[in-house]
Order: structure tokens, then sequence, then C-alpha cells
């Protein structure tokens, strides 16, 4: 069974689904654009699809999105007919449930006009961790609860591997709901990896290394096992208890410290589609970049991070100084295109050797017991650790202005961020994150005000529209789909053309079982 593990920020698995033959709805085939993605009705991993038809007998644990229109108990109703399946989560944030089927299933559904997609419960990983308490200066961080005097702090949550509750010292009685959505372990509590208690802590603790908003309500939801490990059907599960529970603890912002494994559209991927329903319901979305990046650049076509929607955070080495001017992006932080053309990250925060609150049972402790710096606090580095800097910036943003948009929340980020001289091209996303301008700011441009058109009533995202909307135009840019160019040269998309989105970037390598190996997600994987 194929499982979702930390990469650098999560790695996503997918699940395969059964059969969906009675569905009412028919797709309709999207022709590719010229300078886009395409966006076919039905859309299987060439790697999937061949093992399927290869291991006839073969189980499959998929996630099966249906057609629009089609809801999730229309996908489940129709799966009853599988003669060897079942079905996991049939969810709420997507009109798909996760589900098992055999090799010969899968194949047949493959075929069948009303699937949108079929796609591997992949195993999905958090990124890794590094910088002690320099960060908060760097960010403006420091200045943060002096700012947000007489806000009402929203809750934020952190869909990682759990935080330890007992660690009263780092979050008192601000964890307000506390659940295990992790599918392997149903009745694990805490947090057995570190990872999440890290973040957290980062986020929002108020202990010896304590966080941006050290005073806000926190939501921990754990899909991650001892290891890292999550399936991508119990991450998007995990955004379906946020929408189901958004108003009973006004829950304005979720952290993903994930990153995906395959390689995807943001029209099709089922997670992608999922945190877009958080964001188009009021909720701001931040996501780690990964930890997978190379001198130019790499295909930034994971899920979360890869959604235009959401504010993906790259990580910087701040050079031992408050100050900007000497900071550079570290070496493993990833960015570059999406396979869809949009410029990622958005913005970047510290990330190397950040101290944080830790689980002192948990595997990163024992683990890697040189990386303590105090008892039940250690360091680690990652985009895992500069995502939650910006999650707290936000909900500082939201306790000052509650009637911003998740679109103007990520727009004041941006628009305020901090110049990096000392980096030439994407790397560090507009600039480095300085939440104390951000709090400053009266008003702030909607960040996906062109993107907001092809959003249904229902939340959910026009992939099709949006597509066609691409091939209708000679060129685009980003900066079609956002309010402000923030800079010409920086935020342009201009230089990506069709051909970046080649079968040859989808091949059958990228959704390999070897890709999932446990291997990747080893100590040696650890970053400096």
């Amino acid at each position: 069974m194929e499982r979702l593990k930390r990469r650098g920020a999560l790695t996503l698995g997918i699940a395969l689904v059964a059969v969906l033959a009675g569905l009412a709805q028919t797709a309709q085939a999207a022709h590719g654009p010229t300078h886009g993605p395409k966006s076919p009705p039905q859309w299987t991993p060439p790697g999937l699809l061949d093992k399927a038809k290869g291991n006839p007998h073969q189980t499959f644990r998929v996630i099966i999105r249906g057609t629009r229109g089609v809801s999730s108990n229309g996908v489940a109703s129709a799966f009853n007919g599988s003669s060897h399946g079942h079905i996991g989560h049939a969810f709420r944030s997507i009109n798909g449930i996760a589900a098992t089927l055999n090799g010969a299933e899968l194949t047949a559904l493959s075929h069948n006009p009303n699937i949108l997609s079929i796609v591997p419960d992949a195993p999905v990983a958090t990124v890794g961790i590094e910088e002690s308490t320099l960060w908060r200066a760097a960010t403006g961080a420091d200045t943060v609860p002096s700012l947000t005097v007489g806000g009402n702090l929203p809750a934020i949550a952190i869909v990682d591997s759990g935080i330890d509750a007992s660690k009263t010292q780092d979050f008192g009685s601000r964890i307000v709901a506390n659940v295990n959505l992790n599918s392997d372990n149903p009745s694990a509590t805490g947090d057995d990896e570190g990872h999440g208690t890290m973040v957290a802590g980062i986020a929002a603790g108020a202990g010896l290394y304590p966080g941006v908003v050290p005073t806000a309500p926190i939501v921990a939801i754990r899909t991650a096992d001892a290891t890292g490990a999550s399936h991508m059907s119990d991450v998007i599960a995990a955004c379906d208890w946020i929408l189901q529970n958004q108003a009973t603890y006004n829950i304005r912002v979720a952290n993903f410290s994930l990153v995906s494994e395959a390689q995807t559209s943001f029209t099709n991927d089922p997670l992608d589609a999922a945190v877009e329903q958080l964001w188009n319901h009021g909720i701001v979305v931040v996501a780690a970049s990964g930890n997978f990046g190379v001198p130019g650049g790499v295909l930034m076509a994971h899920a979360p991070g890869n959604d235009p929607f959401v504010i993906t955070v790259g990580a910087l080495d701040t050079n031992g100084t408050a100050s900007t001017a000497d900071d550079f992006a570290a070496p493993w932080s990833a960015y570059g295109h999406t396979g869809d053309g949009f410029q990622k990250p958005e913005i970047s925060a510290p990330g190397r050797w950040i101290a944080a609150p830790i689980p002192v049972a948990s595997t990163l402790a024992t683990t890697a017991p040189d990386r303590v710096v105090s008892p039940g606090y250690m360091w680690m580095s990652g985009t895992s650790l500069a995502a939650p800097m910006v999650a707290g910036a936000a909900d500082a943003i939201l306790a000052l202005h509650p009637d911003w948009t998740p679109g103007q929340v990520k727009g004041a980020l941006m628009i305020s961020s901090d110049a990096l001289p000392g980096i030439s091209d994407w790397a560090g996303g507009v600039g480095e994150l300085d939440a104390s301008n951000a709090l400053q700011l009266d008003s702030a441009p909607d960040a996906d005000a062109g993107l907001e058109q092809f959003v249904s009533s229902d939340g959910s995202f026009n992939g099709a529209a949006w597509t066609q909307a691409v091939q209708s135009q000679t060129d685009w840019s980003a900066t079609d789909w956002s309010a402000t160019d923030w800079s010409a040269t920086d935020w342009s998309a201009t230089d990506w053309s069709a051909t970046d989105w080649s079968a040859t970037d989808w091949s059958a390598t990228d959704w390999s079982a070897t890709d999932w190996s446990a291997t990747d997600w080893s100590a040696t994987a650890w970053l400096p």
C-alpha cells in the first residue's frame, strides 16, 4: 500500500478507487491549450494505468473523482457494483472517494467518461526543519504580539503528525481540538514523530522558543504516523474535517507542511481541489514548497504547493543577521514553475537551524539527539518550518482584519515582504516575510482576483473553464490572475510555454513505487 511521507514538505500518496459505471453525468473532453495544461475528463497517471493493466488481480488504493455535478455519494453509490473493492472515505471537500479495487477494475474505470480522475493514494511526507531564534527578528514576528493587542486571533489548523498537548509550557490550554485521521493508526494519540509539534510551536508556541502568535488557538489534525507518512486520502479527510468544524473553532488558517510525491496539474489533483475548498470558504491555506530544490529551479508540480490559490513558502538562510540584505535561499528550497505556468513560491521565510518544541520521546528527538538544544526542544531545517511562520502572520492579519479574504491576506503578505537583493531569480518568491509591515496595512490587493471568476458557488474551481481561458490567449502570464503585477520581472510567467507541459513530465517513472520508498524519508535526508 502506497503511503505519503515527508519529502521536504509533505509527500502525497494517491489511492485507487472503484468502478463508477452508473454515474449520470457525462464528462466533456477538454482540448489542450496552446499555452496551458491539458485537462482531460479522465486522468490517470500512465505509470498507474500500466501497472493496473499488467496486474489485473493486484489490489490498488486510489482516490477517484467524478465529473462536475456528481456528488461523493453518487460516486460511492456507483462503486457498490465492484466485486473486489471497498470504499474508504467519501469526501466533503471534493466530489470523490478513496477506495480499493483490483487492476482489472481500475483499467475498466479509466475508460468511464463520467470519471474526472483516478490517482494513487500515494505517500505524503512532512518537510524537514534550522536557525534557533534569529528568525523572529528577521521576519518581524517579535513585534506581532504588541501589534495584535485587542484583536481576536482565530484558530490555526495544523495538518501534520499531531501535536503533543502535554507540552503546556508551549501550548497551555490553547489546543482547542485534537483529532487523529491517520487511517493506519486510528487509535494513536499525541505526536509520535514530533514534526507537527515543531510546526505548531513555530506558528503559535509560547515556551522557551516562542512562535509568531503565542496566544492563538490551535487545532491539531493528525494524518501522519511516527515516520511522517500519511495517505493523501487522510489529508483530504483533514480538509473535510476543517470545513465541517470551521465555524465551531473559528478556523481561518490551515498549515500544510507537506508535499505530494506525484507531479500533477492543479486542475485535476484531488488534494488541490480540497485545499481550494478551504480557501474559497475563507480559510487561508499555507503550504511548504518542498526540500527538493536545485540551482535553476525545478518543476513545482507537487500538491498542495502547486496550487495558484494557496500561499506557498520557500526557505531562506538569514546568514546570521536580522537584515534581509544578506539572506539567501536555502540550496534545497524548491522553486520554479508549476506545470500550469505559475511561479512558486510566492514568499519565503527563514528555514535553517530553527529551534522549536518537540516531544522528548518522539522519532525526531530520539533519532537525532545531537540536535536537541534543551530538554523538549530541538533544531531542524526545511521549508516545513518556514511555512508556519507565514501561517502565524496570516492569523495575526485576520485578527486585525477579520473581513479580509484569503486572497487579500495573501496580497498583504506579498506586498509587504522585504526585498531580497542577494537572490537574482525566483528562489525567494516576491520577498521575505515581514509580519510587522503586513500588520500595518489598512488595505490589501486580492492576489487571486483573476482566478476567482472560475470559482463556482459551491467553492469548487472550474478547471475546464480556466483551461479554455488560457487556451484563448496567445500568451499568458501569472499576472493575469492577480490584482497587481507585484514585480513585472519576478511575477511574470511569460517564459513558460506549452513545451513545459509535455507528456515526458508526467512519465511513468514519476509514479513509480520506488519514488514512494521509505528510504526517501530516512534520517539521511534530514537537512543541515
